[in-house]
């Protein structure tokens, strides 16, 4: 297992961006490991590249993850991170009571959310029907919709 304890620096910076290049052309390891939205923010993880390395990463408080953070680079190999896409669940309430109950249990249920105009934008971090469930009666109800958007 490979511990990584640092952010090495940035895919999009130019001089990293330039090495990797060099790395594909030459042959080398090119590996990726793929984050969940939800843990780019966990300064511990376990996870797996997707040549099958597996990494322990710990990083320290002023470190963080995102999409393209170079987590290790040698002479022979370089692991990038790769960010999954957010999934959201359009939550459309029909009147404004509906809008202040689905407030309320978003509140409640500690959803992460953001709004777009007269919805409610639901972040997506399991499946689907574990959130459905929970709208279950407004949506059977008519009061509001609800739909997965990419």
């Amino acid at each position: 297992m490979l511990l990584i304890d640092r952010i090495i620096g940035d895919r999009n910076d130019p001089d990293l961006h330039h090495k990797l290049h060099e790395y594909e052309h030459q042959g080398m390891t090119l590996d990726f490991v793929r984050v969940a939205p939800t843990d780019l923010d966990r300064r511990r993880l376990r996870a797996r590249t997707d040549h099958g390395e597996d990494l322990a990463i710990a990083l320290s408080r002023q470190d963080r993850l995102f999409d393209g953070a170079i987590l290790y680079l040698n002479s022979d190999k370089a692991i990038v991170v790769r960010a999954e896409e957010q999934r959201w669940l359009r939550i459309v309430p029909q009147t404004l009571r509906d809008a202040l109950e689905l407030g309320y249990l978003v509140g409640n249920l500690h959803w992460r959310v953001r709004f777009e105009s007269e919805h409610i934008l639901v972040s997506l971090d399991g499946p689907l029907d574990t959130y459905m469930a929970r709208l279950d009666a407004i949506v059977r109800e008519g009061r509001a919709t609800a739909q997965e958007i990419q």
